[in-house]
């Protein structure tokens, strides 16, 4: 996890599109009493049995948990309720030896999704992903990566990239390796929160993640003055035009967030006198995020984020 603040903070230093802009990171943060503390699964849409069943829905659902936006209609919310129904109807259903056998048309009946979703393709090819390297060296089961970890969320993202190629979230920026792992650390991120951090869910390192990157944190940053876009950034957002996977602008965006955030958190912390974790900044801000009708985000095809 030092890679992705060390990183992050290399291409915030270095960026020509995409400002952290900490005077108003300072204004923010003299606002904020204290980071309101968002329940996980706030919306009740999310399975959860207090077990390795659990764990199995989670990396599941991280593994496609991207891209929603080409499809006006369809988001997060329908992606987690459709996966809890398609487990509370079939425990089966993310079993390795199934995950390696669906289809599009049959992702989309797991889903009750009425067309093509967005990268289909590339989802289909990461539940295969997935279902083979979990028979291949977790005996079938995502609780055994958690038991791999030693209690250390750190651990578990380093074991996710390193074992499934979908989660390995880095690109090249100015000839340097950037690494950002969104979907590593949400796993990790959300066993914490969905078991209290007890059990499947126990790190002792919990506040080695930083935020998880995504297409709304950048956006709400934005809104808050904290990142300050160059004119042409800007006026492609605002035109909702695409910004390519991999390009400078794409990964300052993600980088410079990540950052902002950290300088946020450090100034939070000091104010309050408390330790003040990313993964909550990062859930304030989204919720924060989804709940703003006119937020304009960035529009990148990418099966990161």
């Amino acid at each position: 996890m030092d890679n992705v603040r060390a990183t992050s903070a290399w291409v915030a230093n270095r960026s020509s599109h995409v400002l952290v802009d900490s005077e108003a990171i300072e204004r923010v943060v003299k606002t904020i009493d204290a980071i309101p503390k968002v329940e996980w699964d706030f919306e009740g849409i999310h399975y959860f049995d207090n077990g390795p069943l659990t764990v199995q829905y989670l990396l599941v659902l991280d593994a496609l948990n991207f891209c929603f936006w080409p499809d006006k209609d369809l988001n997060y919310d329908d992606l987690a309720s459709g996966l809890k129904e398609a487990l509370q109807n079939d425990k089966s259903a993310f079993d390795a030896d199934r995950l390696q056998k669906y289809t599009g048309p049959q992702l989309r009946e797991l889903l009750k999704w009425p067309r093509p979703l967005p990268l289909e393709d590339e989802r289909v090819r990461l539940l295969h992903e997935v279902g083979m390297e979990l028979e291949r060296s977790f005996n079938g089961k995502a609780s055994n990566i958690v038991e791999c970890c030693g209690k250390s969320a750190a651990n578990l993202v380093d074991i996710a990239a390193r074992h499934f190629p979908g989660f390995r979230d880095h690109s090249v920026y100015k000839g340097h390796q950037v690494f950002i792992y969104k979907r590593a650390q949400i796993f990790a991120a959300d066993l914490w929160g969905a078991f209290s951090g007890q059990g499947y869910g126990e790190f002792k390192d919990i506040s080695s993640l930083t935020i998880m990157a995504d297409y709304i944190v950048p956006a709400v940053l934005h809104q808050f003055g904290v990142l300050k876009y160059s004119p042409t950034l800007a006026g492609t957002i605002e035109a909702g035009g695409e910004i390519g996977a991999g390009t400078e602008e794409e990964v300052e965006l993600r980088a410079c967030s990540i950052d902002a955030v950290e300088k946020m958190r450090e100034l939070i912390s000091v104010k309050s006198g408390r330790q003040v974790l990313s993964v909550e900044l990062d859930l304030w801000l989204w919720a924060s995020g989804v709940q703003r009708a006119s937020l304009q985000h960035h529009r990148t095809l990418s099966i990161y984020y």
